[in-house]
């Protein structure tokens, strides 16, 4: 079964420097029918104006991954990390017992537009950490690569939950055929572009809630860029 979730219908808050869609509730938005996925509880599509910025605020309990789409996002916490993330560079920040961050857009003059996304860790309480890891092009063009898995396996960024997270890149009119587990539930965001998956025509900023699916047929209707996520 496949649910439909469109890019229109998402919670939408704009604040000059900001401006984000919320797949699920989140700050002001709430919507009963979607507070999540299994353990992913927020996409946030973020757009920042150049100079814009998140300031130093606090997270905890919670697994934070950051993808940069286009533009430079600079970043800088309590653990002492600090970098520039820019596109092909994912970024996970595990909040445990309290971490604090801020975030901010790298140009004065360029926006940057990236995800944020949230998963609920397996347990409370754990200690925070930071990590980073580069994902060329080549290696997610024409196919899923795995960016984030429980166990960091394939170079992939170590999540604390039973949750993977794939990346793809697909040229306009480019074939990809992912089997999958019945067993397990997907949702699948598409970040850029426009594409058909198993039939059914989504564009950028549109979700699938994937459940008792053996397998995703997608096709491209132009250059996309698409999140696989793997959850219990």
């Amino acid at each position: 079964m496949i649910t439909h979730r469109k890019a229109k219908d998402r919670g939408h808050a704009d604040f000059g420097w900001l401006d984000s869609h919320h797949s699920f509730s989140f700050g002001q938005y709430y919507d009963p029918e979607f507070m999540g996925f299994g353990a992913l509880r927020v996409i946030n599509d973020d757009r920042v104006a150049g100079g814009g910025g998140f300031d130093t605020h606090g997270h905890k309990d919670m697994e934070i991954v950051s993808y940069v789409l286009d533009g430079a996002l600079a970043h800088r916490d309590s653990l002492g990390s600090g970098s520039v993330i820019r596109p092909g560079d994912v970024q996970l920040m595990s909040a445990g017992t309290g971490i604090r961050h801020s975030e901010f857009n790298a140009s004065k003059t360029d926006p940057v537009h990236f995800l944020q996304i949230w998963i609920i860790p397996e347990r409370q309480g754990l200690k925070p950490g930071y990590a980073e890891q580069h994902f060329p092009e080549a290696d997610r063009l024409g196919r899923f690569r795995l960016i984030a898995s429980p166990d960091g396996r394939a170079g992939s960024l170590k999540i604390h939950q039973d949750a993977a997270i794939h990346a793809a890149l697909l040229e306009a009119g480019a074939d990809l055929a992912q089997p999958l587990d019945a067993r397990r539930r997907y949702w699948l965001q598409v970040a850029k572009g426009a594409l058909d998956v198993n039939g059914e025509a989504v564009m950028e900023g549109d979700g699938l809630a994937i459940v008792k699916e053996e397998s995703l047929s997608l096709a491209a209707k132009s250059k996309s860029e698409i999140l696989l996520f793997d959850l219990q």
